[in-house]
């Protein structure tokens, strides 16, 4: 016998379009089973009638052969023969009238009987398990509903805990018909072979005795024939007996599970979150919008197909493309007072969809999934150890904050030349100091920009003068290069920015090493690796931030705002300084800008305390030339760096333009 089709009772509980998809198969065969087995019945019951009609139809003929005697025929003289003849056929049909009724008993027992029982029993059990499974379906919809709706801001936890029994009895009462609907429809599988056969072998049988009986008309071939078909039934039998016990183990096993499998978000504290996922499938909230503000949220099934993100509603034989991942960027957002939401932008930087997720593991291994997806790791060789490596790099960027703390033995940032501090344009001498907490260097919560192109940067534009940087691509400071070719000292790097944030104080290093922390920290969090490769102009008088491509300025700061500037001290491309701008109030804000460089920060560093130094020389034109004997000059009169980078890096700033990096 060819093996039987079986739902896998382990998917009852995951409740899956794929397991309903398999389901709705299952119910459409018995469907059709029920159609058939009705419509056979129907066949059946006419030849039983057929049968019990030919009994009393023979039974009727008797009494008419005898009844011919009793015949007053005008012309009846000389039908003794025929009488005599008439008595014998009525016994011979009285002989055969018990073989019909007999016959009749048979097909009645062993015929109509068993398909009776199989439609009244069997099909109808599986219909009654079919209606209880859709009715504790939708209670668990509208349980999950009703949980998903918990605010995140004003969470109640009692409310919270009875809404997670509720939704854990719902789930429960599923799962718990859904195995019982599962294994019904399992052993439809078995009882409809049995239910098919079994009728036609007690027809089979009763006409062989009957056949038997009245004239041995069945040869032996016939009776091994049943033979075998009995010893095939009964083998089905017995096998189905053995599948209804192991199913009913399984059944037991399944149900004795942890209350935890029930229970949403239950391991919120401590989730174990696998951030290597290259594919990724589940139930999530869907918000769409109905209007100018209203919005409807739709808890569907999405999972990852290469690189695209697929949507299967419920009972479809398949999914559709939601959103193609390729190059989109994903982070969590706060969206009406949900919990677990995170937004999925595309490549042009337009919002797509928005999404919630069931719980804290489930909300991270989505974000972490779609991000891996959008780096194309789909399509390396073996993109699950690529996952693992990147994923890694990210881990590893994120420097614990002790390793940002002042180290007694180490060398003191590339603007301590020698023995002094350039400190708020001010000569102090080196003395060691406490490193003060990270409170007291960065407001705790302050937000972190991580484009340059910010209102921010226009409103320190606004307060050096009122020059602002054109949305459209050209710069408004038509007299910058007439100034880079006054100044003294021009230097390029090839440098990527990877966020500003507000800070309390720019008296010592450790503010710059305290954002730099805070920065790395909220990229790998939130996922955001990409970066834009920009060309930092450090002069004399100015650093200016230069878009590659286009050439223009992107965000420029006097010099002599830059209060603080440091490299990294592990990390040595890490680079930061801060610009102290005077506001409106006559008040002043200070800015940590933090880039990564092609080249070691120090470089940088060290371009900029030049650039300072000569600030300072400027003012004394003795001290001015002094410093230009004590460096080489180019010819124009310009000084050199004697540690500049190679032309290969970044010296020519048309190469790599527009290029990115993984930050």
């Amino acid at each position: 016998m060819p093996a039987v089709d079986k739902l896998l009772l382990e998917e009852a509980l995951q409740d899956s379009p794929q397991t309903r998809s398999l389901l709705s198969v299952f119910e459409e065969d018995a469907g059709t089973l029920t159609d058939y087995t009705n419509q056979l019945l129907q066949a059946m019951q006419r030849v039983y009638g057929a049968q019990n009609e030919m009994c009393l139809a023979t039974q009727q003929l008797s009494k008419q052969l005898l009844a011919y005697e009793k015949q007053n025929f005008a012309l009846g003289k000389g039908d003794e023969e025929v009488i005599s003849t008439l008595h014998y056929f009525s016994k011979v049909v009285d002989e055969l009238n018990l073989l019909h009724t007999e016959l009749t008993k048979q097909l009645a027992d062993t015929m109509v009987l068993p398909i009776i029982q199989f439609r009244e029993k069997d099909l109808t059990e599986v219909s009654t398990l079919k209606d209880l499974f859709g009715l504790a379906s939708n209670e668990h919809d509208l349980s999950m509903a009703k949980y998903s709706r918990l605010p995140k801001k004003k969470e109640n936890e009692k409310v919270k805990s009875e809404v997670a029994k509720e939704v854990a009895e719902a789930r429960r009462k599923q799962h718990l018909s859904s195995l019982q609907y599962y294994c019904a429809l399992n052993a439809l599988q078995y009882r409809k072979r049995i239910a098919m056969m079994e009728p036609m072998l007690g027809y089979a049988q009763g006409q062989i005795n009957f056949f038997k009986k009245g004239a041995e008309m069945f040869s032996k071939r016939m009776d091994s024939f049943l033979s075998t078909t009995r010893t095939m039934v009964q083998s089905i039998q017995e096998e189905s007996e053995a599948e209804v016990e192991k199913m009913r183990l399984a059944q037991q096993e399944l149900l004795s599970v942890d209350e935890s499998v029930y229970t949403p978000d239950f391991d919120v504290a401590a989730p174990t979150i696998n951030r290597n996922l290259i594919q990724k499938a589940g139930y999530l909230n869907l918000r769409n919008k109905t209007g100018l503000v209203t919005t409807t949220w739709e808890r569907l099934y999405f999972f990852t197909q290469g690189g695209n993100l697929m949507c299967q509603p419920r009972g479809a034989v398949a999914g559709g493309l939601i959103q193609d991942l390729d190059n989109c960027s994903v982070m969590a957002v706060d969206c009406e007072d949900r919990r677990y939401c995170f937004q999925i932008t595309t490549p042009t930087g337009k919002s797509g969809i928005t999404l919630q997720a069931e719980s804290k593991k489930e909300n991270e291994e989505w974000i972490c999934a779609i991000n891996n997806i959008s780096r194309q790791i789909y399509l390396t060789d073996n993109p699950e150890a690529v996952a693992i490596k990147l994923n890694q790099t990210a881990l590893q960027a994120v420097t614990p904050i002790t390793s940002f703390g002042k180290k007694p033995d180490t060398a003191r940032s590339s603007q301590n030349r020698k023995h002094s501090v350039l400190e708020n344009d001010k000569m102090v001498p080196n003395t060691p100091a406490k490193a003060p907490d990270a409170d007291q260097l960065i407001v705790p919560g302050t937000p972190i920009q991580f484009d340059i192109v910010l209102p921010a940067t226009e409103f320190l534009d606004q307060n050096r003068g009122g020059r602002r940087t054109n949305p459209f691509g050209e710069s408004a400071d038509e007299k910058q290069p007439n100034e880079d070719s006054d100044s003294l000292l021009q230097q390029m790097f090839v440098v990527r920015f990877l966020g500003s944030m507000a800070v309390r104080m720019d008296g010592t290093s450790e503010v710059i090493y305290e954002a730099m922390r805070q920065v790395l920290a909220a990229r790998a969090i939130h996922n955001i690796f990409r970066t834009t490769e920009s060309h930092l102009m450090v002069t004399s008088k100015t650093l200016r931030l230069i878009d590659p491509q286009t050439q223009v300025t992107r965000a420029s700061f006097e010099l002599t705002s830059v209060t603080q500037f440091a490299a990294h001290q592990e990390n040595k491309r890490l680079v930061g300084f801060v610009v102290r701008v005077p506001e409106s109030a006559g008040e002043e804000s200070l800015s940590a800008y933090v880039f990564e460089s092609n080249t070691e920060g120090e470089k940088i560093c060290y371009a900029i305390s030049l650039g300072k130094d000569i600030i300072e020389a400027q003012k004394d034109p003795e001290a001015l030339a002094q410093l230009m004997l004590s460096m080489p000059l180019t010819n124009d009169g310009k000084f050199v760096l004697l540690n500049d980078q190679p032309d290969g890096e970044d010296g020519n700033p048309n190469e790599n333009k527009g290029a990115e990096s993984e930050a």
